[in-house]
């Protein structure tokens, strides 16, 4: 039967390995945290007369400031974010074609935008990506981002910046989750999602 080794020295030796992980540990989700910090405040305008509904969207107020972000939290195999609505067809909640494909599409097809940090530039464009959320799971196309750094303007619908932890899904995304209309959590949910391809971790 082998011994233990208890000897001062390695006693000493194991603390100190421990405490120096603890430090490690902290600092890393320090950094994690401190890594996306808020932008300059939009200031927001009143939308021209039938510019905005806001019954189906967050639209600008005049007199309030709008935080803004060029960031999102890193990607993992299991990001945490909140699922959005919006509608990609003509005419939909922010009126412009799609910034990946220049297209527009139906509510039926599965797509999605990114908050601008997980958009990355459009280097997901096109791209699809794992969805996790009340108890199931779906895929869903990339094809446009959620701007965190402007709004309030006739691009964006004159809606507010997106938030920099989002996924806006169509009502298709909402339907493969089995989120009906008349849930609470429609419109709006915490979710968890990653790239189908590539699942290593990423800083943005």
């Amino acid at each position: 039967m082998r011994k233990l080794i208890t000897s001062p020295t390695s006693l000493y030796y194991y603390a100190f390995v421990v405490v120096l992980l603890a430090i490690s540990t902290n600092f890393l989700h320090t950094t994690n945290a401190q890594a996306c910090k808020p932008g300059k405040p939009l200031p927001g305008i009143k939308p021209p007369p039938g510019q905005c509904d806001p019954k189906g969207a967050d639209c600008c107020k005049a007199g309030k400031s709008y935080t803004t972000y060029k960031c999102s939290p890193p990607v993992t195999s299991h990001t945490k974010a909140t699922l959005t609505l919006n509608s990609f067809a003509k005419g939909g909640d922010e009126g412009g074609a799609s910034a990946c494909d220049n297209r527009y599409h139906s509510d039926n097809t599965p797509v999605v935008a990114l908050s601008t940090g997980w958009y990355n530039k459009g280097s997901r464009c096109l791209k699809e990506i794992i969805i996790n959320g009340n108890g199931r799971t779906t895929r869903a196309k990339v094809v446009d981002e959620c701007d965190s750094r402007k709004g309030c303007d006739e691009e964006h619908g004159y809606q507010i910046p997106c938030r920099f932890n989002v996924v806006d899904a169509s009502k298709a995304v909402w339907r493969s989750l089995g989120v009906s209309p008349d849930s609470d959590h429609y419109g709006e949910m915490p979710i968890t999602w990653s790239p189908s391809t590539d699942l290593l971790v990423e800083s943005i």
